[in-house]
C-alpha cells in the first residue's frame, strides 16, 4: 500500500503539472480504491441495503472527476 501511494502522489503531481497521461493512469488507480473501501464499508451495513458499493463509487467518482479545479483537492489518505 506504501508503493501505490507513493505512485498516486506522482500522478497527482504530474496532473497538477498538466501531464493527460498521468491523469489516465491515475483514474483507475483511484476508482479501485474507492471501490475496495465501498467493498469494505458496505459489508458493515444491514444485508437489505438498496444501495450497491459500485453505484456509490460511480457517485462519488462522477462528482470527483467533475470539479473543475483539482488543485484545490487535498491528497488525503485513501485507506
Amino acid at each position: 500500500m506504501e508503493a501505490q501511494s507513493a505512485d498516486v502522489t506522482l500522478l497527482l503531481q504530474q496532473v497538477a503539472n498538466g501531464n493527460q497521461e498521468a491523469a489516465a493512469r491515475l483514474i483507475p488507480v483511484v476508482y479501485g480504491e474507492f471501490h475496495r473501501l465501498a467493498q469494505r464499508h458496505f459489508r458493515l451495513e444491514r444485508p437489505d441495503h438498496t444501495l450497491q458499493p459500485t453505484a456509490l463509487v460511480h457517485e462519488a467518482f462522477l462528482k470527483l472527476v467533475a470539479q473543475r479545479d483539482n488543485s484545490a483537492l487535498p491528497r488525503v489518505q485513501l485507506g
